[in-house]
């Protein structure tokens, strides 16, 4: 593990969304609660109402132990939840059911470890949870004179990935959030792409300080800013004095104090009384294992071992399994990664993140970028030309074979080549004689070449050529 040089400790607090699952976690209300009028996927057990007994969702608890074994956690045979009781607006029933780690409380994964390019983490715990229901402010939080709430949200099947306080700065936090992100969305069960799916809450400290808890963070990148706000307000205050939930003002980007931190005991934790304690056996958990896929991790040594990638390459794209896949698929046609790679994680990932687009929203299909890839190496196009079809197809959402066949009719013949060769060599006689002296000087004439095909030409065929033609 690595350690910081002033002091910085950071551990997270990651809520993962189990969005896979059809219904919340202790009813049958529909987990599909975003777009939806506020309010109406509620029921007696979502609102606690006396009388009103949960079920668990045994798909919630299949989906928290392949999630614990991806990122190396001891699963354990015995565990039961608990009830948080706290008087918050956005929980109907004035308690959260949740686990616990103490008072005879089992989570349903302990001690695990996840590996980062910036050093490792310890996974203290995971934890399974229900979703409070949603808070909504007119303007800010810190402003607004009302609130509104919607319990759509109320129920809804949680994950919450507790870190020790391993991580040594933003940027580390914000690598390990990608990184816990590429494992659970590899796995299936959390897609982080829906609004409020992944949410983290991030606990700092600096030497000699009290921690901090920071809360009502947006993004991963909301993540990092927030804690370097933290880290430089608890330095310029010689650390601080309490402990304290502030909230992240991500506009004036800032955090404010929301409350004094409360201590375990003020949450009055005690067993459910109407959920039984779960028995799982090993041979249940080692049929889960065998259900995971691929990890990232795996995938990484896999692209760079087999397919032979670059390593900087190979962790682009593992960190999202939709490009993963599409790059894997894209080589099912054609079988040249290499350039197929470059391709997907420059130009194209490139121009989607500019435009602020979804990868999944590509209109590219695989086999078309491989076709473009295939006239490549076919030597029907240069690699420019198809990185400009490439370019104009995602712009326009013209059709990469149309792109391509109206190239390759208006591409230049041998023929023609050879014949603007001729005039090159023949406009250039000082170039010419300038090569029998210096070899370097045979660039410029390239370079006249194919400024004459309007960049249409193979740049090795070319060279080879003119070379043949000043022998």
């Amino acid at each position: 593990m690595s350690s910081s040089t002033d002091g910085v400790k950071i551990g997270l607090e990651i809520h993962c969304q189990l969005t896979s699952l059809n219904t919340k976690m202790f009813c049958n209300c529909s987990a599909d609660y975003r777009g939806k009028p506020p309010n109406t996927l509620l029921c007696t057990v979502c609102a606690g109402l006396p009388g009103s007994l949960p079920v668990l969702n045994k798909r919630a608890l299949e989906a928290a132990i392949k999630i614990g074994l991806a990122i190396n956690c001891k699963i354990s045979n015995k565990s039961n939840f608990f009830r948080k009781n706290y008087f918050y607006p956005d929980s109907p029933k004035n308690y959260q059911i949740t686990q616990y780690d103490k008072a005879g409380g089992i989570a349903i994964a302990n001690e695990g470890y996840v590996e980062t390019n910036l050093g490792g983490v310890r996974i203290t715990r995971i934890q399974m949870e229900e979703d409070p229901g949603k808070l909504q402010y007119e303007g800010s939080i810190t402003t607004s004179s009302n609130t509104l709430i919607d319990y759509n949200r109320a129920g809804i099947s949680l994950v919450e990935i507790v870190t020790e306080p391993d991580l040594v700065s933003p940027k580390h936090a914000r690598e390990f959030l990608n990184t816990i992100q590429s494992i659970v969305e590899a796995i299936g069960e959390c897609d982080s792409k829906l609004d409020g799916s992944m949410r983290a809450d991030a606990n700092v400290s600096i030497s000699n300080g009290r921690r901090v808890e920071v809360k009502n963070i947006s993004s991963f990148k909301e993540v990092e800013r927030a804690l370097n706000f933290e880290i430089t307000r608890q330095k310029t205050i010689q650390a601080a004095s309490k402990m304290e939930t502030r909230h992240w003002d991500d506009v004036r980007r800032v955090t404010v104090t929301l409350r004094v931190k409360e201590d375990e005991e003020g949450y009055r934790y005690f067993p459910d009384p109407d959920l039984p304690p779960m028995d799982i056996s090993n041979d249940y958990i080692e049929q889960l294992k065998n259900l995971l896929p691929e990890l990232p991790e795996k995938r990484f040594i896999r692209f760079t071992n087999d397919i032979k990638l670059p390593g900087e390459i190979a962790r682009i794209l593992i960190k999202n399994k939709v490009v993963a896949d599409y790059f894997e698929e894209s080589l099912k046609y054609e079988n040249n990664p290499k350039l197929i790679s470059s391709w997907i994680t420059t130009d194209i990932m490139g121009y989607l993140n500019r435009n602020n687009i979804n990868f999944i929203d590509l209109s590219i299909d695989a086999k078309s970028l491989a076709t473009l890839a295939k006239s490549v190496s076919d030597s029907q196009i240069n690699e420019y030309t198809a990185k400009s079809i490439l370019l104009k197809s995602i712009s326009s959402n013209d059709h990469i074979d149309d792109l391509l066949k109206s190239e390759i009719n208006n591409s230049v013949t041998f023929e023609n080549l050879l014949e603007i060769i001729e005039k090159v060599l023949n406009d250039n006689s000082k170039a010419v004689a300038d090569v029998k002296n210096d070899p370097q000087a045979i660039h410029f004439l390239i370079g006249q070449v194919m400024k004459a095909t309007h960049g249409r030409a193979d740049h090795s065929k070319v060279k080879e050529l003119i070379e043949k033609q000043l022998k």
